[in-house]
């Protein structure tokens, strides 16, 4: 069964129309506050750590597969993911490159950190932020007093997703929900959460055996 890790849920086509009208004004007005929040927000998060549950649901409606596993995020640009067998995957970044190592496959794989992996979900925990309304059509939906949910549909068509839904409970990341063009749907549900806690720098870096294939971007 193939793995759908954060990186690798890949969906390479969106078009994106607005009518250039009042009432696209008055979104681009709404969207511009809601990523001024939600950038407030983000930015408050030095470190997250978390174990998560990741469902993916296919255009049915049907579960198609479940991993468990753990991340870690640091500012500026440190990431830690990992996944538990049988679908075990290890993913950091350094805030150049990402790595990839899939211990099945005894392979690891670099990628430069361009300017459409820079949009990836996992790196609003850990990138920069303070442009999300240039990348992002932002909304805000509040349930409650202390629950909000952020929808970010990416402006680029080249984005990795189509569609993100953010959901905090009193200011502290509870789930991601990630829709490709595919209309499948990857769900992230986070525990054992732990928000600015000290994280060595050394947290974030791969362990592999020698003789594993090494495969760079471009070779």
């Amino acid at each position: 069964m193939q793995q759908h890790p954060f990186f690798k849920l890949i969906a390479l086509a969106l078009v994106a129309v607005f009518a250039l009208s009042a009432n696209a004004a008055e979104d681009s007005a709404k969207s511009h506050d809601a990523a001024g929040k939600l950038a407030a927000v983000l930015k408050s998060y030095e470190s997250y750590q978390a174990s998560f549950i990741q469902i993916v649901v296919n255009e049915n409606g049907n579960r198609v597969q479940e991993t468990r596993g753990a991340l870690k995020a640091k500012r500026p640009g440190l990431f830690y993911w990992e996944t538990s067998a049988p679908l075990s995957q290890f993913i950091v970044s350094n805030g150049e490159t990402v790595e990839v190592y899939d211990p099945d496959l005894e392979q690891v794989t670099f990628h430069k950190l361009d300017e459409r992996v820079q949009t990836t979900p996992a790196l609003l925990l850990s990138g920069e932020v303070g442009n999300l309304d240039e990348t992002y059509k932002v909304s805000l939906k509040a349930i409650g007093d202390n629950t909000r949910e952020y929808t970010l549909e990416p402006r680029n068509p080249d984005s990795l997703f189509v569609s993100l839904r953010l959901t905090f409970f009193k200011g502290e990341l509870q789930e991601m929900r990630m829709q490709d063009s595919l209309a499948q749907l990857s769900i992230l549900s986070f525990d054992d959460i732990r928000l600015n806690q000290s994280v060595d720098d050394s947290a974030f870096s791969l362990d592999y055996p020698e003789g594993v294939d090494i495969i760079r971007d471009g070779a």
